[in-house]
């Protein structure tokens, strides 16, 4: 809300207004002759004080940034960047040119960027200790700076003016432009807007001063205050009031990446840290809550589709996937979900509804995303609503309402402001896609694939050669009826399911095809294979050929499970193998043992789904303590 200050108030702000840039020390940049090229040599042009540097950072193997930081802390954080969203290459230079012009260009000498220049007469360039970078005529009037073309940091003594913009990053290492904005629009309103992202267009506002018509200037003095003035200098909102000196502490103020603008501060020295960890510390940030301020009709919300978003105890926004759904980019948290699982059969013989069951989740919802809404209505009956339409991803259940929600979701958050619960439906860990009504016998469940590959050893190798000459890749395709019934896709194979007959019994099957035989997928493959062939072999020894009659199945299970459980517990697991000791001196048996005993809880929700497997065999989770099978008490 807009508000006035005291005269006395009005009075103090106004002498810690920033300073000019022409009262700053200048260490000059000479025309001609100066340049800085991006290479390990890390040339730099320093302020004065050496606070603050001016040149080329390597961001990633081959690809720099013309940026400047802060130089006198280790993290030398990035405060401002030409080509945010296009890094130049090893080789690449800036200079200022004879004729006053200051430009990068590539290492085959095309212009990349340039400083747009409000006239001619450029007499030199300076780095200032303020952080700003400019370049000034012989009387020292600026023509252009830095502090005019800000990305996303603000730093004191500097200014926003009306139709001024800050652009967040896309995530916390790659500095190009992101998904949210921080503006000072021409009608006088400071906004927080999400961005139509990757175009420049806002959709929605989820933090504004409400001064239309009246802001004029946002301002980051020297005492560390951050506020909107009108034209007339009198204070209508301050968007940090939590005082720091420049003198004792490094500030910013900064966009991130997951749309909060916050406030840092940085002691100069330990002398000066006043009890604060020498590193960045929180003064400020808005809005509080950005889970629960974005709720945008267009776009994803605060993160991904089919993500949400819950906030942590450090007041940093967390983004999350729901269980059985994995981010589709893992190098950026914020980025979409997806369903790890087949989706429900629409078939109407065949809907699939007893192989679906729910994951809750409390106070948790995903605003504007139902297609459809009941009242006066029980949990149960919104539970079956949703497990028999196979279009309902979630159900929103509370206060005797019911939300069918669509793919994909939008908004999600996680608040105790939301209250009642979030019923996720997700595959059975233990179901398979389409079991085309069979009621015959249980049947088993093996991989099958097209392709010699390494194993971990050469008992391994030898049945896995076996089993590529005893399914043909004829055979292979009627099985799986021609590649009809997709499974999964990856970035170089397709997983299919088949169904191979023996006698009385039928054996569900996942073959993957390799569909690109490139070098890079063939390496992909074998590590993938390498990875998981013991314990897949593990699997098959704990698990072994059941015999799945039905008089004997249960007890057939269960003795296998208890004699597992047994080994393991007894630290007797050298049975389960045959005293092989190739398999003992693998480092991986312990784990894998634990993990097939985890597939053989008798308890179905016990048992990881595939994916989970895959990530507790590569180590990228650490496997828990499997409990004894016959149990329900402990969850993976």
């Amino acid at each position: 809300m807009a508000f006035a200050v005291s005269s006395t108030m009005l009075f103090v702000l106004l002498v810690l207004l920033p300073l000019s840039a022409t009262a700053q020390p200048y260490r000059n940049v000479s025309l001609g002759g100066s340049s800085i090229t991006a290479n390990n040599e890390n040339s730099t042009w320093l302020s004065p004080s050496g606070e603050f540097s001016f040149g080329f950072q390597q961001i990633i193997r081959g690809g720099y940034l013309l940026a400047i930081w802060f130089n006198k802390i280790p993290e030398r954080t990035i405060v401002w960047s030409a080509n945010r969203d296009n890094l130049v290459q090893e080789g690449s230079k800036v200079q200022l040119l004879a004729d006053g012009r200051f430009e990068m260009s590539d290492p085959r000498g095309q212009r990349i960027w340039a400083a747009t220049l409000s006239s001619v007469g450029v007499a030199y360039g300076a780095m200032l200790d303020t952080g700003n970078f400019v370049l000034a005529n012989t009387n020292s009037d600026v023509l252009w700076q830095s502090f005019d073309e800000p990305t996303d940091t603000l730093l004191p003594t500097q200014t926003l003016n009306q139709d001024g913009t800050l652009v967040s990053s896309f995530s916390k290492t790659n500095y190009s432009r992101g998904r949210f904005l921080f503006s000072l629009q021409s009608d006088g309103n400071l906004v927080s807007y999400t961005r139509n992202f990757p175009m420049d267009n806002v959709l929605f506002a989820y933090w504004s001063t409400q001064t239309v018509g009246s802001g004029f200037q946002v301002i980051f003095n020297q005492s560390g205050y951050i506020f909107l003035v009108a034209k007339n200098g009198s204070v209508l909102n301050f968007v940090s009031s939590n005082a720091a000196s420049t003198s004792q502490f490094y500030q910013r103020a900064i966009l991130e990446y997951d749309g909060v603008l916050r406030h840092y501060v940085y002691p100069k020295s330990a002398n000066s840290a006043g009890g604060r960890a020498m590193g960045w510390s929180t003064m400020d940030f808005i809005p509080p809550n950005i889970c629960t301020r974005i709720t945008q009709t267009t776009g994803s919300g605060a993160c991904g589709f089919n993500s949400f978003c819950a906030l942590g105890t450090d007041q940093i926004p967390m983004c999350e996937c729901p269980l059985g759904y994995s981010l589709i980019d893992p190098n950026d948290r914020m980025s979409e979900c997806k369903p790890d699982f087949a989706p429900q059969s629409c078939n109407e013989e065949t809907s699939e509804a007893d192989l679906f069951s729910f994951n809750d989740m409390l106070n948790t919802d995903w605003p504007l995303s139902d297609y459809a809404y009941f009242q006066q209505v029980t949990e149960d009956w919104c539970r079956q609503v949703c497990l028999d339409d196979c279009f309902c991803a979630v159900a929103i259940y509370r206060d005797g309402n019911c939300w069918k929600k669509k793919y994909p979701l939008s908004n999600g958050r996680v608040d105790p402001s939301v209250g009642g619960k979030a019923l996720i439906k997700i595959r059975n860990s233990n179901a398979t896609a389409d079991v085309s009504g069979s009621k015959k016998s249980k049947r088993s469940i093996l991989i099958i694939t097209g392709s010699v590959f390494l194993g971990s050893s050469m008992f391994l190798n030898f049945l896995l050669l076996l089993s590529i000459f005893l399914f043909s890749f004829k055979e292979l395709k009627g099985a799986t009826n021609g590649f009809k019934e997709e499974l999964g896709r990856g970035a170089y194979s397709t997983v299919y399911e088949g169904i191979i007959k023996n006698d009385n019994t039928e054996t569900v099957v996942a073959v993957k095809k390799l569909h690109k035989m490139a070098t890079e997928g063939e390496e992909e493959f074998k590590a993938e294979v390498d990875v998981y062939s013991f314990g897949i072999l593990l699997l098959e020894l704990i698990c072994c050929r059941r015999n799945y009659e039905p008089e004997v199945e249960a007890e057939s299970e269960m003795i296998l499970a208890d004699f597992a459980y047994d080994c393991y517990k007894e630290g007797t697991m050298h049975l389960l193998v045959a005293n092989d000791e190739e398999a003992l001196n693998d480092k991986r048996f312990d784990k894998f043992v634990m993990i097939s005993i985890w597939c053989i809880q008798e308890d179905p929700t016990l048992r990881p789904t595939m994916k989970r497997v895959l990530q507790l065999m590569e180590g990228s989770v650490e496997v828990p303590v499997p409990p004894d099978p016959a149990s329900s008490i402990t969850s993976i």
